[in-house]
């Protein structure tokens, strides 16, 4: 394995698979796969169906009935998980150390060999779809999906990742076979692997579990989102508390400006209590629980979201504060102190998140399946660093009030 980062490793195995390697003295180590496929491939008639898949290699395999393969890696302890984002969907266990090839054998039959039983279809069917009603329950939650829909209309990012019942009723076991042989592919995936066992010993086990991957890779057919016209929409639910997003289409994870955005959107209103708007709107006035602020980067483009709550009769006043901040961030430069504290800040929030172990190898295979290879702390401090006041003033003018959209229920 080539030495791509001082504790990274790097091998990329003829078939087109690349093999990350994470060394670790830990009791607890990690293996899985992230794959470069998520909801926004998902096509139309058929959303929901990266998730879908995601939730059903679970349910028998050509060697294993659903019943042996939840007790695989419990009954020694560990844990098997899997998630799926707008691109990527990762399959992943968690587990004592000792138990690397049983770890492996099992991921590689899941990815490969997942029959999808009808019986195991329609039982899940039923699960996603309570899972689809309890969300839109929660209106914190459900807004984001409904300002995805609206900002994104017309591409794969404008779905919920769920799907929707009359989607879910459309797949078939062959349908969801299919979908496993076109995007479960050695080229767009990467293994990863944290533990004891050495670079070389993880290419023998890759080899003698993976090397099977089909080579081949179904194109993906992702339409970029063109830049949206600014809305203002406003919808009745009939519920006590207004909800908010307001947000607007960035430029994605291969831009520039990514690390310029994420610090302006940390600094509006990123997790410390001492953002902008926690500090305007909570700590002076008190008119909300809280406000957050994110960017998501995907391949092609990035989203900016602002979220709050408040009381109804607060909502115009709160609006009109974070129009305030947000546009004295992108007219007038902060001052050598203030951008400094900033950059610590955030690079210190940086830290403390990764002191979270599986996040951390999480993120690194992200980081390798799309980068090729993950930012060494020090290089990610030195380009936090290097960013100059009018960076983030051009960054902030991004996010600036007359190019934001908003949604609100109330």
């Amino acid at each position: 394995m080539k030495n791509i980062r001082n504790d990274i490793y790097l091998h990329t195995m003829p078939n087109g698979l690349r093999c990350v390697h994470i060394p670790s003295t830990s009791e607890v180590e990690y293996l899985g796969v992230a794959v470069n496929v998520g909801s926004r491939d998902d096509a139309a008639g058929l959303e929901g169906l990266a998730h879908f898949v995601e939730h059903t290699i679970f349910k028998g395999t050509a060697r294993r009935k659903s019943w042996h393969i939840i007790n695989r890696m419990e009954s020694c302890g560990g844990e098997l998980n899997a998630y799926t984002t707008k691109e990527t969907t990762v399959v992943y266990s968690v587990f004592p150390t000792g138990n690397t090839s049983k770890a492996a054998d099992l991921i590689a039959d899941l990815i490969t060999e997942s029959l999808f039983p009808q019986r195991e279809i329609d039982r899940e069917r039923e699960v996603v779809a309570d899972e689809i009603s309890s969300y839109l329950d929660i209106p914190s939650e459900s807004i984001y999906d409904d300002f995805e829909d609206i900002m994104f209309q017309g591409t794969g990012l404008g779905h919920n990742i769920l799907g929707n019942k009359e989607s879910l009723n459309r797949f078939t076991p062959e349908i969801c076979r299919r979908y496993l042989s076109d995007y479960y592919t050695a080229p767009n995936m990467v293994l990863f692997y944290s533990g004891q066992s050495s670079p070389d010993q993880m290419v023998r086990m890759a080899m003698r579990y993976f090397q099977q991957l089909p080579a081949g890779q179904a194109p993906l057919k992702r339409i970029q989102p063109m830049e949206a016209t600014p809305f203002d929409i406003e919808q009745n639910r009939h519920i006590h508390q207004a909800h908010t997003i307001i947000g607007t289409v960035t430029p994605g994870m291969f831009s520039p400006q990514r690390h310029a955005i994420a610090l302006a959107a940390n600094i509006i209103g990123g997790p410390g209590m001492n953002s902008m708007l926690n500090v305007e709107l909570r700590e002076k006035r008190g008119l909300v629980y809280s406000v957050e602020a994110s960017c998501a980067m995907m391949t092609d483009c990035g989203l900016f979201s602002l979220y709050f709550g408040c009381d109804p009769e607060d909502l115009a006043r709160c609006r009109r504060i974070i129009s305030g901040t947000m546009s004295r961030l992108a007219d007038s430069p902060l001052s050598p102190i203030r951008l400094a504290k900033a950059k610590k800040q955030y690079l210190g929030q940086i830290t403390v998140a990764g002191d979270n172990r599986e996040s951390s190898v999480l993120s690194a295979a992200r980081a390798v399946l799309y980068h090729g290879r993950p930012l060494t702390p020090a290089q990610r401090a030195e380009i936090v660093q290097s960013l100059t006041a009018d960076d983030l003033m051009q960054a902030a003018r991004l996010l600036a009030p007359s190019g934001l959209s908003t949604l609100i229920f109330r």
